[in-house]
């Protein structure tokens, strides 16, 4: 890779001067400085550029480069029983592997491709009214959460999730969207009809307020025009007597209806947010189905995961 540099004689025109064109090969410039230099790229870029030459590729190991890519605030977060042998390690290990923090109450990873910071709120760190009370809700443990407890919903008519985390944790001059994170056991009733109202808000404005359903088979059954039975006192969905479905095209507001995570839970979209990182105070999320008098349950609740938009 060379760049070609001018300099300049000073003759004029016919003169003793004339013009002189030398190249610079990048390549033998120190070290530390091409470092510094891809530092201000991106970590797909420095894996790009470690292709480039033997000098590039050594640039491209540097500590110094990959402190860049590691949030600030990272060794407060570091649990001091994990050790890593580089930074590009470190990184690495982020983007693979959720750590956990807060005393296990929050998860935190890094998106692999930006860098950016995600976080997961476990159950334990929402406000679920009624969460307590073990006629509605139950406390559980699980081999497939992150997390030590997760919440599963026995039976509410009064549907109500909260979380909150601090603007100032989340990476700045990033859009995020927060996604409730569940599981529907094999017993869930009564998310067919009735949709939930979410939101994601700055603490103490009103926000942007949207529909969902919660009820995971919704989607499928829209686009194969599948009508759920009411039965008894609640509403499940039982498939009976059903023809072979005719495919559809898609119906829209897909993003109403929960999506299969590669982890193998649900999630279901909030509302999205703007860090321009100059807001101070706590963004506010929220799960609510309340009017309808609707009996429901057969939930489990990892948690709200906060991650940028791709």
């Amino acid at each position: 890779m060379k760049s070609e540099v001018s300099e300049m004689g000073s003759g004029v025109g016919g003169g003793g001067g004339g013009n002189k064109y030398g190249s610079l090969n990048l390549t033998d410039l120190p070290q530390d400085c091409i470092a510094t230099v891809i530092s201000f790229t991106s970590p797909q870029d420095v894996c790009r550029l470690s292709l480039v030459s033997t000098t590039f590729k050594s640039a491209s190991e540097s500590d110094a480069v990959w402190e860049s890519f590691l949030p600030s605030d990272h060794q407060a977060s570091i649990p001091s029983s994990l050790s890593f042998s580089s930074k590009k390690e470190l990184y690495l290990s982020l983007c693979e592997n959720h750590i956990l923090i807060d005393g296990g109450r929050k998860s935190l990873q890094l998106e692999r491709v930006s860098g950016k910071k995600v976080y997961m709120l476990s159950a334990r760190d929402l406000f679920i009214v009624w969460g307590d009370t073990p006629t509605y809700w139950r406390w559980i443990s699980i081999p497939e959460s992150r997390f030590e407890e997760v919440a599963e919903l026995i039976n509410v008519c009064w549907l109500e999730i909260r979380g909150k985390i601090a603007i100032s944790m989340l990476s700045p001059m990033t859009r995020y969207k927060a996604c409730l994170v569940f599981k529907a056991t094999a017993r869930a009733y009564g998310y067919d009809f009735q949709p939930a109202e979410v939101s994601v808000s700055i603490a103490g404005t009103e926000g942007c307020k949207r529909t969902v359903y919660l009820d995971a088979a919704r989607g499928l059954r829209q686009r194969y025009q599948i009508e759920p039975r009411r039965i008894g006192l609640f509403s499940r969905s039982r498939f009976l007597g059903l023809q072979a479905p005719v495919p559809l095209a898609p119906a829209g507001g897909d993003d109403q209806n929960p999506k299969t995570r590669g982890d193998g839970w649900l999630e279901i979209e909030l509302g999205e947010f703007f860090n321009d990182g100059s807001i101070d105070g706590e963004l506010e999320m929220s799960v609510m189905e309340v009017d309808g008098g609707h009996w429901k349950g057969g939930l489990i609740v990892q948690g709200i995961e906060i991650r940028p938009c791709l």
